[in-house]
């Protein structure tokens, strides 16, 4: 995938931090973030809670088509938080390999194919079956915003933004 159609690829603009926007030679593909977001074991969620405090936790997850999916009980905490406010932070483990993302998280509508692909990866990934069409949690999907991505030993050359259609 060159990168999702509605999404443009962008250097961000921070001086202070030596990203300028028009050193553009080394910013990341969009297939280097499918690759980090395909072969993530965790995704860390983070909500913020109705008094405003945040949370983060880590959830298992399905990176599908270029959409991240997961479950969650609907009496958790981040599924109690999202209910009231579906905007949410994802970033990965690595502070070395970077990819954050903001955006939303909606229920997702699932035809039975894409239901069945989300339930493979998570069998491939986990050796666990997550009964995703009858468990009684909710699943769910990210739709992103903006996502920001980069390497740690060559930043800020790849400093690279992703800013989404919403």
């Amino acid at each position: 995938m060159i990168q999702p159609t509605n999404a443009r690829r962008v250097r961000p603009n921070m001086p202070n931090y030596g990203v300028m926007p028009d050193a553009t030679g080394r910013m990341l593909t969009w297939d280097w973030v499918e690759r980090q977001m395909h072969e993530a074991r965790n995704y860390w969620i983070c909500s913020v809670r109705a008094d405003g405090r945040p949370h983060s936790v880590p959830v298992w997850g399905a990176w599908v088509d270029g959409v991240l999916y997961f479950g969650t009980d609907k009496k958790s905490v981040k599924a109690r938080n999202i209910a009231r406010d579906n905007r949410v932070v994802v970033h990965l483990d690595s502070g070395d390999e970077t990819v954050i993302i903001e955006g939303s998280i909606v229920e997702a509508q699932t035809p039975e194919t894409l239901l069945n692909r989300i339930s493979e990866r998570y069998i491939e990934k986990y050796e666990l079956d997550p009964e995703l069409d009858d468990s009684g949690d909710s699943l769910l999907r990210l739709a992103p915003a903006k996502l920001m991505a980069w390497l740690e030993r060559d930043y800020p050359a790849t400093a690279t933004y992703w800013l989404f259609d919403v």
